[in-house]
């Protein structure tokens, strides 16, 4: 990607700002707010079951599932960069203590957010217990920022909290496509995407790099590259996109089949390195195409989903942030220990265990994906409302991690 700071800045103040509008602009005038949400572009649309089973194309429709699936690409990105490719950040034995605190990240909410939810009746449960994806969620910019505040920017600690955090994202899309259909599921449409992605595949990358492979100067591969670049992708990505909306399986995660077809670079020099800037494989150069767009679809995201009124606080916000914020640093403490300590995984040298724990405060920072999945897990309405005025109180993890690196005296290292 380009530089973390104009990463950071530019991704998450657009996203901080949609939603502070979306927030003031529902409780000054909640009708007018509502109307702007759900705007009809297109009332008889030719494709799919667009909203509510019908033909109907709105605003919301258009940037939580067609627009937003442009967003999970570029996660998809780096996931599959950290996991395939020669270096990535997700392969060999420096990654195992990591993932074994993701679990702890994702087990502990799940088990806090359901365990208060039993506690406070059957009717509660029943209202909230879909929403159990919600809190397992970290917002990778905003706890990469709220990381380097806390550890400094040369802390092992914030290496550490990358990993797991895209750890994290490769969970949640998992848990998004399994457990969040969209509609009724009908698998047989998800031929389509893989059939894109196979063919995509083959006509646009191996079989220009097979007819090449005694050629240095590699005319075929050159060829497509320059005369057809990322379209080939652009429209297996159509295709794609289409069948996972008709498999019911949620849209906006239709691209991902195609992320690893595109040529890429043959090693990966991490999430928010600057050096990948200078990579010139099509696979970072589309993401760096995608970079502004990108940055006004969040926008777009944070007007449309985080428009909640006060007065719709109740059990099932307080049940998001306890899951954030209890749940998530209890989790990672507790399998990053059995991870570094029982099974003799270890820690990266010049970190402690008790920075696990603070790592799991950082991480308790939901807000983007938590916002998304809560609008996945319930229909709209007061318990949706309440679950994502949690999402957006899960900012307040920020000060506990900055509390908890003073009380256990985390010592900053800059690079």
């Amino acid at each position: 990607m380009y530089r973390v700071w104009n990463f950071i800045t530019n991704y998450s103040l657009l996203l901080i700002l949609g939603a502070l509008t979306a927030l003031v602009w529902a409780n000054v005038n909640p009708h007018s707010y509502h109307e702007f949400v759900e705007f009809k572009i297109w009332d008889h649309a030719p494709i799919g079951h667009l909203h509510d089973g019908h033909r109907t194309l709105t605003l919301h429709y258009l940037v939580n599932d067609m627009l937003m699936a442009f967003f999970f690409a570029i996660a998809a990105k780096e996931v599959w960069e950290a996991i395939a490719l020669k270096n990535g950040s997700l392969r060999g034995k420096k990654a195992a203590t990591p993932l074994f605190a993701t679990v702890g990240g994702m087990i502990g909410p799940i088990a806090v957010y359901l365990g208060l939810a039993l506690l406070l009746g059957s009717e509660t449960y029943d209202a909230v217990k879909n929403g159990w994806a919600i809190p397992t969620a970290t917002d990778i910019a905003f706890s990469y920022l709220v990381g380097r505040m806390v550890f400094g920017a040369g802390h092992p600690a914030v290496r550490f909290l990358l990993l797991l955090a895209i750890a994290d994202d490769a969970a949640g899309l998992i848990v998004l496509a399994v457990f969040y259909p969209s509609a009724e599921l009908m698998p047989e449409w998800l031929l389509l995407s893989a059939g894109s992605a196979i063919a995509v595949y083959l006509l646009a990358n191996w079989l220009p790099r097979r007819m090449d492979r005694h050629n240095q100067l590699r005319p075929n591969s050159t060829w497509m590259r320059k005369k057809l670049g990322f379209w080939p992708y652009l429209i297996a990505g159509c295709a794609s996109w289409y069948g996972f909306m008709m498999a019911g399986i949620h849209p906006a995660l239709g691209l991902l089949p195609i992320v690893p077809t595109i040529p890429h670079a043959d090693r990966a020099f991490g999430i928010f390195s600057e050096a990948e800037q200078y990579l010139t494989d099509l696979l970072n150069h589309i993401e760096h195409a995608l970079k502004h767009p990108v940055e006004v679809v969040l926008f777009f995201f944070g007007l449309l989903n985080a428009g909640v009124e006060f007065s719709a606080i109740g059990a099932p916000t307080w049940l998001v942030l306890a899951g954030l914020i209890v749940g998530k640093p209890i989790g990672v403490l507790i399998f990053g220990v059995i991870g570094a300590h029982v099974l003799r995984l270890g820690l990266p040298q010049g970190m402690r265990t008790s920075d696990l724990f603070i790592i799991g405060c950082v991480a308790a920072i939901g807000f983007t994906v938590s916002l998304f999945v809560a609008s996945v897990a319930f229909p709209p309405g007061d318990v949706q409302d309440a679950a994502k005025m949690g999402a957006l109180f899960s900012f307040g993890a920020a000060v506990l991690s900055w509390l908890a690196g003073k009380l256990l005296r985390v010592e900053k290292q800059t690079l």
